[in-house]
C-alpha cells in the first residue's frame, strides 16, 4: 500500500486520516495547528510538511477551508503540485467552487499530475463513523484508483462527471441541508411560539413526510441548546456565499438561498461563526421572540 499524504485535520479531516490509519494505512499528515499533527502521530501517522508530502506520497488527499487555501497548498512556493513525481494524485475533500476545482484539475495536469474534486456529506459524526458520502468529479481512471481509500471514510461513493461535477454536486447539497434547516427552524419556532414542547412535535412529525436527515439531527441540539459544531456555521456560510457565486456564473436565480444568505450574514455579526449551522434557529427565534427548548 502507497504511503498518503493527508493535508488538513480540522473537525472533518481529523476524523477520516484516522479512520485511514485505523484501516491500515500509511499517513504523513500536514496541518497549521500543531496539536492536530501530534494527535495523529499518536495514532501511527507520521508528520510532514506539504513539500515532503509531496515528494515522499503518490496519493494526496486535501480537505481544507476555502479554495484560496487549497490553490496556495497545492501552487504555492512549496506546494503539494511543485514537488510532487508526475504521475502523482492528488483529491480535494474541500467545499469549493467548481471553478476552484477545474483551477486545480488543469494546474496539476500540467504538472502530469491526476485530479478529483471529492466534496463530502455527513458531518463530523458520519466522519467519525466513516460512513460518509462522497461526490466525485474527474476521470474514471483516477476515481478507481481512489475508490478503496473513499471506501474507507465512507459508505457512499459516487462519480458524477469530469472535474468540478464533485462541486457542483456539494453545492446542491448546501443549498438543501442549510434551506431545510432554515424552514425546520422557522417551522419549531412557530411551534413554541405556540406553547406546545418542541419535542413532542418532533416525535410526532419525524415518522411522517417531514422526515429529514436534518429532522432528526438538528431538531434535538436546537432542543437541547447544543450548538457545538458539527457543521461550523463559518464552513456552511462560505459555502453559501460560492452557491451564490456560482449562481450568478450560470445565470441562475436562487430566491430562497439568496435570502438564506442575508440571514447567515446576519447571524455573522450577531453569534460569530464557530456555532453549527442549527444555529440558523436564533435568527426566527429573535424575530418571534421565543426560544425552542425542551420543556423541563
Amino acid at each position: 500500500m502507497p504511503r498518503i499524504g493527508f493535508v488538513g485535520l480540522g473537525i472533518m479531516g481529523r476524523p477520516m486520516a484516522k479512520n485511514l490509519i485505523a484501516k491500515g494505512c500509511s499517513l504523513v499528515v500536514y496541518d497549521v495547528v500543531p496539536a492536530a499533527v501530534k494527535e495523529l502521530t499518536t495514532l501511527g501517522a507520521e508528520a510532514g510538511t506539504l513539500k515532503s508530502i509531496a515528494e515522499n506520497c503518490s496519493i494526496v488527499f486535501t480537505i481544507l477551508p476555502t479554495g484560496g487555501i487549497v490553490k496556495d497548498v497545492l501552487f504555492g512556493k512549496d506546494g503539494i503540485g511543485q514537488h510532487m513525481a508526475s504521475g502523482g494524485i492528488v483529491a480535494d475533500m474541500s467545499s469549493v467552487t467548481p471553478t476552484d476545482s477545474k483551477f486545480c484539475a488543469q494546474g496539476l495536469k500540467e504538472k502530469g499530475l491526476a485530479f478529483m474534486d471529492a466534496p463530502v456529506s455527513g458531518g463530523e459524526p458520519k466522519a467519525i463513523d466513516g460512513t460518509l458520502s462522497f461526490m466525485t468529479g474527474g476521470d474514471q481512471k483516477t476515481f478507481d484508483s481512489l475508490l478503496p481509500y473513499f471506501k474507507m471514510m465512507g459508505a457512499s461513493v459516487v462519480l458524477i462527471g469530469e472535474s468540478g461535477a464533485g462541486s457542483v454536486a456539494k453545492l446542491v447539497n448546501q443549498i438543501i441541508v442549510n434551506n431545510t434547516i432554515a424552514v425546520v427552524s422557522e417551522a419549531f419556532v412557530f411551534a413554541a411560539k405556540a406553547g406546545v414542547d418542541p419535542l413532542k412535535v418532533y416525535d410526532a412529525i419525524k415518522g411522517g413526510l417531514a422526515a429529514s436527515e436534518i429532522l432528526t439531527r438538528k431538531v434535538p441540539m436546537i432542543a437541547d441548546r447544543n450548538f457545538a459544531p458539527g457543521g461550523k456555521m463559518s464552513i456552511n456560510l462560505k459555502d453559501i456565499k460560492n452557491v451564490m457565486t456560482t449562481a450568478h456564473e450560470i445565470d441562475v436565480p436562487l430566491p430562497y438561498t439568496a435570502q438564506l444568505l442575508e440571514i447567515m450574514q446576519g447571524l455573522k455579526i450577531a453569534d460569530g461563526l464557530d456555532l453549527d449551522h442549527c444555529s440558523i434557529v436564533h435568527h426566527f427565534e429573535k424575530l418571534a421572540g421565543v426560544e425552542v427548548i425542551k420543556k423541563r
